[in-house]
């Protein structure tokens, strides 16, 4: 089992950049991929990105695609979302979540985090 915490989230305007971190701790990362989803309210819960346990393989909502960016840094167990031109329809909760394998863009993660708010207003 792989222990996840979010962090980084907040309150930005609309055009503005946040960039959320999640550290895993618990069984060893190695063949972990990484991703994040995300929760609007009164929705269900959707896809963001995900990247391979290199690095090397990446995905992306196209929401998100050209704004978004995910990268991870094993030797600190952290994985990384930098978020530009954010929209008030970026507006959720985001979680970080781990699975052995491939990186997978549906929810069959097997390790999730608490979330972290991103609220984008004008």
């Amino acid at each position: 089992q792989v222990q996840l915490v979010e962090s980084g989230g907040g309150s930005v305007q609309t055009g503005g950049s946040l960039r959320l971190s999640c550290v895993a701790s618990g069984r060893t990362l190695g063949g972990i991929a990484m991703a994040w989803f995300r929760q609007a309210p009164g929705k269900e819960r959707e896809f963001v990105a995900s990247v391979s346990w290199t690095g090397g393989t990446t995905n992306y909502a196209d929401s998100v695609k050209g704004r978004f960016t995910i990268s991870r840094n094993n030797a600190k167990k952290t994985v990384y979302l930098e978020m530009k031109g954010l929209r008030a329809e970026d507006t959720a909760v985001y979680f970080c979540a781990a699975r052995p394998g491939a990186p997978w863009t549906t929810g069959q993660y097997d390790d999730w985090g608490q979330g972290t708010q991103v609220t984008v207003s004008s």
